[in-house]
């Protein structure tokens, strides 16, 4: 469609994701309380904590959704959008939110699925989504000619499709931990205790948000164009990034089942091939990013200008890939424990602290490659700490509940 309906797509994605991070207070903050109550036997609190989540997420829906309907404008502008590509933004945000709810329950939900054991149905509602939303794409934004309403249209139907399969499987008899209308009243204690444990989640993903606003704010003064390069760069490192963090994610119900079973061999063997298994696979992401990277770039855009400025781009940010896996690994480990504050202090410190201050200094000093190697450098710095926490707190942490608990 062109140049600045990409833009003003890509400026729309810091919100989406600020959106979807809600999610995240449920889904990674309630599925390790959920597992760690199953190990411990006491399903009446797994079966509650599903059911509090579950009308926590109806609650983000209406907050979330009132509040970026009454100032869409002002915060498209603010988040990068010029008056070239805030029509674009609007056309696909106004639409967008009407599937929020759809949003909210696939992702928020889908943890509690792999926390009663079944990454099978997980993964499938996830499939559901995209390659639903693959398929829709084309037909609503080209043969309906919708152009960016189309694409917006795509999205909220697919992960409608995505939300129905989760709620059908946790409806169902074949849900070991199913969402039952009797747990829905809201606990304040369980209420609380999710929003403690998933602060943290909730602060990586709302702050990865506020990082694309700095970032589409900071290139904005570089011009539209490399709003538009930092869209693509943006969706072509899905295809690495998102692998990476899902498998640092993904061991979390496991060790929160062996931690509440207090299974503490298990929780070490489990932490130690995990941690191998990452950092190998992020030398070779890394690796597939700068070998691949230009035919990654070509499923978005042909050569030109725009071309030239995402892969120039993508071979400053890419080292981001060596660091962004362990970072995710370690706050969730401690997560996976039950220590929401230390989880949370990693999370900070990487996505508010460090990228608010390379980013103010950076472009100052070498123009916009500051920008593109912001997060790069802030991930490193990060993983530096998180190191120093595992080994500090992480052992100690484990055993100090352990005779607690004894």
């Amino acid at each position: 469609i062109g140049t600045n309906a990409l833009a003003g797509i890509g400026v729309t994605t810091s919100i989406v994701i600020l959106i979807s991070s809600f999610s995240a207070i449920v889904g990674a903050g309630g599925s390790p309380l959920a597992a760690i109550a199953l190990g411990q036997g006491d399903r009446e609190r797994a079966g509650k904590i599903v059911g509090n989540g579950f009308i926590l997420l109806i609650l983000f829906t209406i907050f979330t959704s009132l509040i970026t309907y009454t100032f869409m404008e002002p915060i498209l502008l603010f988040t990068g959008a010029s008056k070239y590509t805030l029509g674009y933004a609007v056309d696909y945000l106004s639409i967008y939110l009407l599937g929020t709810l759809f949003v909210e329950i696939s992702t928020g939900l889908n943890a509690f699925i792999n926390a009663q054991g079944r990454p099978s149905i997980a993964m499938c509602s996830v499939l559901i989504g995209a390659l639903l939303n693959i398929v829709l794409d084309p037909i609503f934004i080209f043969w309906l000619d919708m152009g960016v309403k189309g694409a917006a249209l795509a999205t909220i139907l697919s992960q409608a499709c995505s939300a129905i399969w989760v709620l059908s499987f946790l409806f169902s008899r074949r849900a070991s931990l199913p969402l039952e209308r009797r747990y829905m009243r809201l606990d304040r204690r369980i209420v609380l205790s999710m929003f403690a444990l998933g602060i943290s989640p909730f602060i990586m993903a709302s702050t990865e948000s506020l990082v694309g606003f700095v970032l589409n704010s900071s290139l904005k003064n570089f011009g539209d164009i490399y709003v538009s390069a930092l869209a693509i760069l943006q969706s072509a490192m899905q295809f690495t990034s998102v692998p990476l963090t899902g498998f640092a994610q993904g061991f979390v119900p496991i060790i929160s089942y062996n931690y509440g079973s207090e299974n503490h061999d298990k929780i070490r063997e489990i932490t130690r091939y995990s941690f191998i298994t990452i950092a190998i696979s992020s030398v070779l992401i890394l690796t597939v990013s700068l070998v691949f990277g230009k035919q990654i770039i070509h499923l978005f855009i042909g050569e030109g200008n725009v071309f030239t400025l995402t892969w120039d781009g993508l071979k400053l940010f890419s080292p981001v890939f060596l660091f962004i896996g362990l970072n995710v690994f370690l706050s969730g480990y401690f997560t996976a424990l039950g220590n929401g504050f230390i989880s949370a202090l990693i999370s900070s410190m990487r996505s508010l602290i460090l990228v608010a201050v390379f980013i103010l200094i950076l472009p100052k000093l070498i123009g916009v490659a500051g920008i593109w190697m912001t997060m790069p450098l802030a991930e490193a710095v990060t993983i530096f700490m998180a190191v120093y926490l595992y080994r500090t707190y992480g052992k100690s942490f484990m055993q100090e509940n352990s005779r607690a608990t004894s």
